[in-house]
């Protein structure tokens, strides 16, 4: 499955989207054998003279045709300004960081193609009864942890047990569970067993769902074991910190974990009996570097590839000699949310506050007025990111609405709203108070990460003092990621300082958005719910949706209510970028790329910048 993010993480979290863009996909055109260099991207802008670049000119996998070697060490970075939290494990991890350790030695029971939707060659196989409800899944007999135990239906049942627990610390449950008959009785105690998951046989799991829905086909099923006989003795609350997540973890994968050094490095050997078949890497190290030394770690061969490369920093690097920079439409967008409400931790929903700061509609419509997210786009990321107008991305174009063209940016009309709705200046101080008279300062959190991260964050603050909002940075400064995300509510608590906060959601396959906007979704941060928007979430998953126009129709719907009640506003698309070092074959960053055994090199040694 694809990595979520930083971007958040997030990510097999969501679900996501059925097709994507075919200039994505190609890839075609090679850029020759390793040493040759392709030909110069971008072209100059106008205004600033600086290069524009656009996804278009890059591949998804490198173009390496070199001969590989027998076994190699392979180097990955994973793109942070903080240390990884250490929860590697699929079933109890929320952050992309610890995601792209897992990759490499845990792997989904499903494979999933090109267009998102489930195929029949993963670990499991499946079919689906007439009814659409019932889906029976086969292990292959030849999937085994690494510790020479298969891999069993137990185990996948067992996952959902764990999840559906109300001890359950994580994050992962939500509608993906609730969509499962006796799941909701089994998660209030009302039941010992999931009623809707039967273990058929050894290998064999049946799951009975509520009702047919599209998103089962492209991402709705939690396609991850969990081993039964290594945490069945641990207390369902304690098994986060356990050493069987933090110190030891084991997997399916590829390779297995040899070592870790918490927070900065994790150290694989090949997994033999990988059930794709061995690797052809020997060993693989997976290290945390940071956004300012990214480019320096490239250069000297610390690292072969890293998850994505700052795209701030790509025009001083293009012509890096040693890489190959791959790129993609990223799953992901960049938002500025408003918080609405609090997170109920009793009722597990959210919980909105009329008497929010953020509460009325036209403050949060003119925040989105005041600010040109193209030139954020342009000036920031040299086209590489740009404005975003729905809360449902571009790399999804079945659903993504080409003709709704958002808010855009109009500070005249962003004065004109505040003026109608009560919000002036009344002390001559040039910032406009509340409509009852009242000081109003608002306060913004927004992440540390990348040179770009604060000037972006002050172009904000700027634009909305342009037209009379005094933003100030909570705590007078950029929040580390993992501060940010849980005072944000990730842990279920939501800072009252904060009243505004720039986020990313790294989307994964199904375009059902309610795992970050439905009511009952930890992740809708905002606290925004609505009965319409329950009723587009729950219309969009619904029998009559698995007709493709009427499903386009509900999100359509469902983009354009967003925009009328803006708990968020999408600020910027972004692209991914991955430069891969040259001794590097069979890489790829498409979306549900799987085949990291594939993966080899041409030379003992990574090779260096001249």
């Amino acid at each position: 499955m694809k990595r979520s993010s930083w971007r958040i993480l997030l990510f097999a979290i969501m679900l996501g989207f059925v097709f994507v863009l075919a200039a994505c996909n190609s890839g075609e055109e090679s850029k020759g054998d390793k040493g040759e260099k392709s030909e110069e991207k971008g072209e100059k802008s106008e205004e600033s003279g600086e290069k524009i670049y656009s996804i278009e000119d890059f591949s998804v996998e490198t173009t390496n045709e070199g001969e590989a070697i027998e076994g190699g060490h392979f180097k990955y970075g994973v793109v942070t300004d903080t240390a990884f939290e250490g929860l590697l494990n699929y079933n109890f991890y929320s952050g992309v960081p610890d995601s792209e350790i897992i990759k490499w030695f845990d792997d989904p029971l499903l494979s999933a193609d090109e267009t998102h939707n489930y195929t029949q060659d993963g670990a499991a196989t499946f079919e689906v009864d007439d009814s659409g409800k019932v889906f029976t899944f086969t292990i292959r007999d030849n999937v085994n942890w690494h510790d020479g135990e298969p891999v069993t239906a137990e185990d996948w049942l067992f996952a959902y047990e764990i999840i559906a627990d109300p001890d359950y610390t994580g994050v992962r449950y939500g509608a993906d569970f609730t969509v499962i008959e006796g799941v909701e009785e089994y998660r209030n105690g009302e039941a010992d067993s999931i009623s809707g998951i039967e273990v058929v046989g050894d290998k064999t799991l049946k799951i009975t769902y509520k009702q047919a829905s599209p998103s089962l086909l492209s991402g709705g099923i939690w396609p991850y074991a969990l081993p039964k006989h290594v945490f069945k003795d641990i207390p369902v609350a304690e098994m986060a910190e356990s050493d069987a997540v933090r110190k030891n973890p084991i997997g399916f994968g590829p390779f297995k974990v040899d070592s870790i050094t918490p927070g900065e490095a994790v150290v694989l050997t090949k997994n033999e009996d990988y059930w794709q078949g061995e690797p052809k890497l020997d060993k693989v190290t997976v290290q945390v570097v940071n956004p300012k030394t990214v480019v320096q770690a490239l250069e000297t061969g610390e690292v072969d590839a890293v998850d994505s490369f700052p795209t701030d920093q790509y025009p001083d690097n293009a012509n890096m000699a040693n890489v190959e920079f791959l790129g993609n439409t990223d799953m992901a967008y960049t938002y500025i949310g408003f918080k609405l409400g609090t997170w109920d931790k009793e009722k597990k929903e959210v919980k909105p506050d009329p008497n929010k700061k953020m509460a009325d509609v036209n403050l949060r419509k003119a925040m989105w007025h005041a600010v040109d997210n193209n030139a954020v786009g342009e000036q920031f990321y040299n086209g590489l990111r740009w404005n975003a107008t729905t809360l449902i991305p571009p790399s999804h174009p079945n659903f993504h609405d080409t003709e709704n063209p958002g808010i855009a940016y109009d500070p005249e009309e962003a004065k004109k709203i505040l003026d109608e709705a009560g919000y002036e200046d009344t002390n001559g101080d040039g910032m406009r108070e509340n409509p009852d008279g009242e000081e109003l300062v608002i306060n913004f959190a927004s992440m540390s990460g990348g040179d770009v991260a604060e000037p972006i964050a002050n172009y904000y603050i700027q634009a909305w003092e342009k037209v009379g909002l005094n933003v100030q940075l909570v705590d007078g400064r950029l929040l580390e990621f993992n501060s940010f995300y849980d005072r944000v509510g990730q842990s279920g608590d939501d800072d009252p300082a904060i009243d505004i906060f720039q986020g990313a959601w790294s989307v994964g396959t199904d375009v059902n958005p309610a795992g970050l906007y439905g009511r009952d979704a930890l992740f809708n941060f905002s606290r925004y719910a609505s009965e319409e928007n329950d009723e587009l979430l729950a219309d969009g998953v619904s029998e009559e949706a698995m007709e493709l126009e009427y499903r386009q129709k509900v999100y359509k719907d469902w983009q354009q209510l967003m925009l009328e009640e803006v708990p968020v506003f999408p600020t910027v698309y972004r692209a991914i970028l991955s430069p891969v070092n040259n001794r590097v074959m069979n890489y790829s960053i498409q979306y549900n790329w799987g085949d990291l055994h594939e993966i080899a090199v041409t030379q003992e040694e990574t090779e260096k910048a001249e």
